[in-house]
């Protein structure tokens, strides 16, 4: 029986042990034309050899293909050649190419180690073949330009920048660093990145400088959530600094209590409220930091930028000298940022789904236990299912195709398909199905 199902493969024998299969093969078809000059019929053995491959597992068994390689020489051109199986093997990996595609598609699932294992190949193997089909896959797949661009950061081993689609919820790429020259190569690769009406980003320069160098047309908006953190940083020093003068027990409470001191007021349950309380009246600087922290938030509520701009100057005037320099960070970065952080009211777009999709790498992460950047970004850009896509638009006229007498009986012919001039548009790896596969443990 042939267990092989490879055409032009003839089975001589099996050796079987408790973890492999080495299986003789030889080729039944021999050439009958000279690769070299083309001459029909006229040649003969010369030498042979015999070629080891691997192949699928069968029953759970690494299998090895020991095959019988015969070279010939031509009488005409006396050139010689051995016999070809390249529509079988895969000659740079030394296996066959349906074990080389089953490793590129297990190689986005598992470990190259529990691969390894399983084919009888080498780990170093392994990772080669993944990386060229990662290689492979960005060449191909081809993420459509949005006109909503966010660009943030998260930390895997190293800071790393993320883009995304705002507008459609979607991951566009994993960058390995978040250097100017970095971005910068990304943003001119994309294509028609003319579309790109806004920007929205971290305040980082060489965010801005490469934004500013590649789509000068674009309008940058600062990520109101990366504002209004840093009234909340603010906040934190100032408890910290009075944490420093209470006793032992004040201490503990006021750990326990910090998170009340972050929440929004409007967000306060009435024990919160009645802690809050607590702590304001026995240290008026914590009420100050307080109504500052929260006062800072209610700018972000205001109906346009004008009034904005009002509320800010005026909330900037309020500052005490003595707390400068715990909001020294957000007035700083209040003034080199303006126009960008006050782009938010004209075009109130932000990086939410940005930051929620960081928080998603980090978990993919811990529950690959620690993939390098390349695997990390290959299993999150390139698994199956991830991928969200748009149908291009109904043709309502079909070139070529014209129904010219209206008697013809086109009910009584088979359909013609006519090749969508449009492919579906690529928008990124939807973010829903991500949190799913996440959930039940898919990815």
């Amino acid at each position: 029986m042939d267990i092989l199902n490879l055409s032009r493969l003839k089975i001589n024998g099996i050796l079987e042990s408790e973890h492999d299969l080495q299986i003789q093969v030889e080729i039944t078809s021999p050439p009958s034309v000279c690769p070299h000059c083309g001459c029909v019929a006229n040649l003969y053995k010369h030498s042979s050899r015999e070629q080891i491959c691997m192949d699928l597992p069968i029953h759970g068994k690494r299998v090895g293909l020991f095959i019988k390689r015969q070279r010939y020489r031509c009488r005409e051109c006396n050139q010689t050649f051995w016999e070809r199986i390249d529509h079988i093997i895969d000659d740079k990996r030394n296996c066959t190419k349906r074990l080389l595609t089953y490793i590129k598609k297990q190689s986005l699932k598992r470990t190259f180690e529990s691969i390894s294992e399983e084919v009888g190949m080498d780990e170093k193997t392994i990772r080669n073949i993944f990386r060229d089909y990662i290689n492979h896959l960005g060449e191909t797949i081809r993420f459509e330009t949005p006109k909503w661009l966010g660009i943030d950061e998260i930390h895997i081993i190293k800071p790393r920048c993320v883009i995304t689609n705002i507008e459609e919820q979607t991951l566009l790429d994993l960058l390995p660093n978040r250097n100017k020259e970095t971005v910068i190569s990304y943003l001119s690769r994309l294509p028609n990145k003319d579309l790109i009406i806004y920007v929205t980003m971290d305040m980082w320069q060489p965010y801005r400088d490469a934004v500013k160098a590649v789509l000068p047309k674009a309008t940058i908006i600062i990520d109101k959530f990366h504002v209004v953190r840093m009234a909340n940083q603010a906040m934190e020093t100032i408890r910290k600094q009075l944490r420093e003068s209470l006793s032992p027990k004040e201490r503990r409470g006021l750990m326990h209590d910090r998170f009340i001191l972050l929440k929004r007021n409007k967000e306060l349950s009435e024990r919160d409220k009645i802690n809050l309380d607590l702590w304001t009246k026995n240290h008026p600087s914590l009420r100050i930091a307080y109504e500052l922290k929260e006062s800072f938030f209610d700018i972000w509520e205001c109906a346009n930028k004008q009034l904005a701009i009002f509320k800010y100057r005026d909330w900037r005037a309020k500052i005490p000298i003595e707390f400068e320099p715990a909001f020294s960070s957000l007035t700083k970065a209040m003034n080199n940022w303006e126009s960008e952080i006050f782009a938010y009211f004209d075009h109130r777009i932000t990086n939410a789904y940005t930051e929620s999709l960081n928080s998603l790498i980090r978990l993919t992460n811990r529950l690959g236990r620690g993939y390098s950047f390349e695997a990390l970004r290959a299993k999150i850009l390139f698994t199956n299912g991830l991928i969200k896509s748009r149908k291009p638009k109904y043709q309502r006229r079909l070139d070529g195709y014209e129904l010219r007498d209206e008697n013809f009986p086109i009910f009584k012919m088979p359909p013609i398909y006519v090749r969508d001039e449009e492919e579906n548009k690529l928008l990124g790896i939807d973010l829903p199905t991500l949190i799913e596969k996440l959930e039940k443990g898919k990815l």
